[in-house]
């Protein structure tokens, strides 16, 4: 993979606020409370979200419980099971998991115990297919080599650490301290009981950083050479987490994040890694280059997958579930998800049902942020009608992006550039009818 190049100009000028298209419409449009419906068979994927954190990262924005109750996940895990119980009966026999994620919260808050508990829970109330794509996200402070175990005796091939940042001044300001030591000894630990693939997450944005520590943060980490990366920016939201006021005096400024990612992405391409798009990198003989490349590459609530045209089913508070055309939320509050479950209600939050003309919408853009590509007859084959004709609109409004080298528009399709890649939510933002008539609810991410 060549090494890409991007203007700090270019960056600017696209770092605007929008969705990140982990559904569509997006989760902010969620206002309905559809029940229900037994899925028709396919695939599955299943998500199970695990809240629980011993301590508290000052950089995180995710729906978590900070405790140290070694107990409330023995109880929470009982919860889990009642739910799985009622959802499974709507779950036709013959639909086979093809995709496990375990997400946080810190999944491996888990006892050993617990973590196999829970892998013999899915098992028993879900079919599962001959070949599994199970993964886990990792806090390496707590994992031992009797939790990598379990996880593997749990059927989990993949783990997904969260590095953020190796700089120690860094680390201490968002209350994460793991020495780049212990980040190596838990990759060697997992590399070592066979997980098949390992990605590392990193952040950046975060308070302190300069060009030159993250410059050795990418340095530490490829001498580990994960698999994958997922680089994330740095989401300052102090009206929804009060506590990252602590350190928004020691922010990077617009210009110095443009450049942290500037040179993220050219010492990662530099190095190899193939761009998928958005946040991810991946080696190129990796599960998830590959699928970039053959066209079965997958969008959803835990970013981008490696499998197409499944139907997603979470569990857990928070949780959000895409079946057939719906979309479902759970409770997002422990108390109320663990009452409507003592009530036999499923802990529903709220939802939406597809319109046709999202469905529309819903494959263009997932074309354009997974495949990089419209092949306008056969997604017309798909939707049976002409999606050049239908889109048309939409195709003329690309003539600046196109300007800028990030689309090539041809009579038969439309291409994301290489170059592109780097905005593909800006490209998919031109097919986003909730956007082009104002109806934008909530607030969005920057774009870059």
């Amino acid at each position: 993979m060549s090494q890409i190049s991007v203007s700090l100009e270019m960056l600017r000028k696209y770092n605007v606020p929008g969705p990140r298209y982990t559904s569509y419409p997006p989760a902010t449009h969620f206002t309905q409370n559809p029940e229900i419906e037994t899925a028709p068979p396919g695939p599955l994927s299943l998500y199970f979200h695990l809240p629980f954190c011993s301590r508290q990262c000052l950089y995180c924005g995710c729906t978590n419980i900070v405790t140290g109750d070694q107990g409330k996940s023995a109880e929470y895990l009982g919860y889990l099971e009642r739910e799985v119980q009622m959802r499974s009966k709507l779950i036709p026999k013959d639909s086979e998991v093809v995709q496990i994620q375990l997400g946080g919260g810190t999944p491996t808050f888990l006892l050993p115990e617990e973590i196999e508990q829970l892998g013999r829970m899915i098992r028993a109330h879900f079919p599962m297919a001959s070949i599994i794509e199970a993964g886990v996200e990792i806090d390496p402070r707590s994992l031992t080599p009797e939790k990598v175990q379990a996880l593997r005796n749990a059927g989990f091939n993949r783990a997904s650490l969260g590095v953020q940042d190796t700089n120690p001044a860094v680390q201490k300001t968002i209350a994460r301290i793991q020495p780049l030591e212990k980040i190596a000894e838990t990759n060697r630990w997992l590399r070592e009981s066979g997980m098949e693939s390992i990605n590392f997450d990193l952040i950046y944005g975060l308070p302190f950083q300069t060009l030159e520590t993250f410059s050795q943060t990418l340095k530490d980490v490829l001498t580990l050479s994960p698999d994958r990366f997922a680089v994330y920016s740095y989401a300052h939201i102090p009206w929804i987490k009060p506590f990252q006021k602590s350190f928004e005096d020691h922010l990077p400024d617009a210009d110095m994040k443009m450049e942290l990612l500037q040179l993220t992405i050219g010492k990662l391409t530099g190095a190899g890694y193939v761009y998928i798009g958005m946040d991810h990198f991946a080696k190129p003989d990796d599960a998830m280059a590959q699928a970039l490349a053959n066209g079965t590459l997958q969008r959803n609530f835990q970013g981008y997958s490696t499998h197409k045209g499944v139907d997603l089913h979470g569990f857990g508070m928070s949780s959000i579930s895409h079946v057939a055309g719906q979309y479902h939320q759970n409770r997002k509050e422990l108390e109320k998800y663990y009452a409507e479950l003592d009530d036999g209600k499923l802990p529903l939050l709220r939802g939406y049902t597809m319109t046709a003309e999202d469905r529309i919408r819903y494959h263009a853009i997932m074309h354009i942020m997974c495949n990089l590509y419209i092949d306008y007859a056969k997604l017309s084959d798909r939707l049976g009608l002409d999606f050049a004709d239908h889109s048309r609109a939409d195709i003329a409004s690309l003539h600046d992006l196109e300007a800028d080298g990030l689309v090539r528009r041809e009579p038969g399709g439309l291409h994301v550039t290489p170059l592109g890649r780097l905005f593909v939510r800006i490209v998919a933002m031109r097919f986003d009818a909730y956007l082009q008539s104002g109806d934008r609810k909530g607030r969005y991410s920057q774009t870059v």
